[in-house]
């Protein structure tokens, strides 16, 4: 089975994510390699961290829960001002439409770079100070101008953590299509 055949077996997000591209070198160096993935693994960690939601809220009105709600909601409210200091509106990228999974991505046009090789970025609305650098090889043009590409250097703790990314992301759009059908009903 071939890298695109490959991909499309596989669950992906789908949808429109912070992004950029820009051309890159490859091979990496090694040290510039190991860069990419602990700061990788790091932004997945935060990531799962900020993310993670109760399924349903407590009913625990002990003063030891209220506190802990408390030191919650102002962690929360402490990294997203980090986050808009870091990040201000006018260097955030604009959204594009595309889908990736651990094993690379579907670029839109928009995002095409010259040459074979690239570092994608993603940021997360959850903590878009702290970016997705994958490094990319084209594998596959299409007509529309847009690109699968292939990541490259991906360790399998790395692989790991996007998987379970993008299994989150997918949980919680059938949560919110749950939702809106239940609602309907």
């Amino acid at each position: 089975m071939n890298a695109w055949d490959e991909f499309q077996q596989l669950l992906a997000c789908e949808g429109d994510w912070l992004a950029e591209a820009e051309p890159l070198a490859l091979p990496l160096d090694e040290r510039i390699a190991t860069g990419y993935a602990e700061r990788n693994l790091s932004a997945l960690t935060m990531m799962a961290v900020l993310e993670e939601r109760r399924a349903e809220p407590l009913d625990d009105d002990s003063p030891l829960m209220q506190e802990v709600a408390r030191m919650d909601a102002k962690l929360t409210a402490l990294i997203h001002i980090i986050n808009h200091v870091l990040i201000p509106d006018a260097l955030v990228r604009p959204r594009h439409a595309l889908r990736f999974n651990a094993m690379g991505a579907v670029l839109p046009s928009a995002l095409a770079v010259a040459g074979d090789t690239l570092l994608l970025r993603l940021r997360f609305d959850a903590c878009p100070s702290l970016p997705l650098e994958l490094p990319a090889c084209v594998q596959r043009r299409f007509d529309d101008g847009s690109q699968f590409v292939l990541f490259e250097t991906i360790s399998d703790a790395l692989r790991e953590g996007l998987e379970r990314m993008v299994f989150r992301q997918h949980r919680r759009r059938v949560a919110v299509t749950r939702q809106g059908h239940a609602s309907q009903a």
